[in-house]
């Protein structure tokens, strides 16, 4: 599927001028130190190429939720690359004006945390006109954050020409061609939350041959299958799970790793939960069944780990992962976790496409269209 998209080359006359770049450096921090920098290297190859052609580059971003969380972690993290890059702690005093006046072609500056006001996730009109004061072009290389109807992602292309990042085109290209796979397909599809998983679910099955439901999500299949779940983490809204429940292309865990109070651990079928066990992971008889499917598929599309991950049950989605690296298909894969394990493992090489979205890749593949993505169109027009 192609999206017409205005894109960094189409952008011909930067040199000399100052282009604000709405990165996706959103990464976890762990004892004031990047803990894991896959999205920074991504963001790079618009930073690297905006600097060769003598643009005067500003970087904009967020980080995590909290609005006090500071970017300079990641400004520490992005030197080691772009050695004479400076850091902006607000967006307007007579220290960042100085700052701007005194750039040269290919300079770097990177500002603090955009969401540290709450103008950015209200998208104030005069919030984002004041972002696009300090440029005269704008470059969305934020898939991730490309969602969010944000100041920084769909207001100031209103104002100054916006141009898709090296990035942010290629994931819309990849993920577009996982609206078309080659058959036999499988998605993989994991995590928690039913209502923002429910609609990219809705879609692969009618468009993928399999459709595997592992994580927290299987825990409501199950539950409105009429197995016990125990304490397991469930949705909150499940509403419409009833229909896709018994849909042929829907394939469901057989066996799960249950864990008590107590910590302890077993695998049992998923009929033979207790009430004081949490289902943490998928079991082996699930993986090696998902296996066959693996080795089968053409095109791949997974989001989400299989299990509890962050908390080291991690077994199932690594193996997995191992799988899918293994086989000669299209494999495209998001979220978080997932990736992380991908890169852990040392497999990013053996994918086709690693993308930087979580939610913004679930959003874009239930219907094609993200705000961040229409406001570049609109703001060509």
């Amino acid at each position: 599927m192609s999206i017409e998209l205005p894109t960094l080359s189409d952008a011909e006359d930067v040199e000399g001028r100052r282009v604000l770049v709405r990165a996706g450096l959103n990464v976890p921090i762990q004892d004031g130190v990047v803990a894991n920098d896959f999205r920074i290297k991504k963001a790079l190859e618009t930073i690297d190429n905006l600097r060769g052609r003598g643009a005067k580059v500003l970087i904009v971003s967020h980080l995590g939720r909290d609005p006090k969380e500071t970017l300079m972690p990641v400004y520490e993290r992005i030197k080691r690359d772009v050695p004479d890059m400076q850091f902006a702690r607000n967006f307007s005093s007579d220290e960042t004006d100085a700052l701007l006046a005194g750039m040269n072609d290919g300079d770097v500056v990177m500002f603090e945390n955009v969401r540290a006001t709450s103008d950015e996730k209200e998208n104030d009109p005069d919030f984002a006109k004041q972002l696009a004061g300090l440029a005269d072009i704008y470059v969305n290389d934020a898939f991730a954050a490309s969602h969010r109807a944000h100041a920084s992602i769909v207001g100031i292309p209103e104002h100054i020409p916006g141009f898709a990042g090296k990035q942010l085109e290629r994931e819309i290209t990849e993920l577009g061609e996982a609206l078309t796979p080659e058959s036999p397909s499988l998605f993989i599809v994991g995590g928690a939350k039913f209502e923002t998983k429910a609609p990219i679910l809705r879609m692969a099955l009618e468009t993928y041959d399999t459709c595997f439901v592992g994580g927290a999500l299987a825990n409501d299949f199950l539950k409105a299958k009429g197995y016990n779940v125990g304490a397991s983490l469930v949705s909150d809204d499940a509403a419409g799970i009833t229909d896709i429940l018994e849909h042929e292309r829907l394939m469901l865990p057989t066996d799960v790793i249950a864990v008590n109070g107590a910590d302890v651990a077993r695998t049992c079928a998923v009929d033979d939960v207790h009430d004081d066990e949490k289902i943490l992971d998928i079991g082996p008889e699930s993986v090696a069944a998902l296996m066959i499917k693996v080795r089968e598929a053409k095109s791949i599309l997974w989001n989400g780990p299989m299990g509890f991950y962050e908390g080291g049950y991690n077994e199932s989605t690594e193996s997995i992962a191992e799988a899918v690296a293994q086989g000669d298909n299209q494999s495209i894969v998001g979220g978080g976790d997932t990736v992380a394990a991908i890169e852990k493992l040392g497999l990013a090489h053996q994918f086709t496409f690693l993308s930087t979205g979580g939610g913004a890749m679930l959003d874009f593949l239930a219907d094609a269209k993200l705000p961040g993505v229409e406001a570049l169109q609109n703001s060509q027009r």
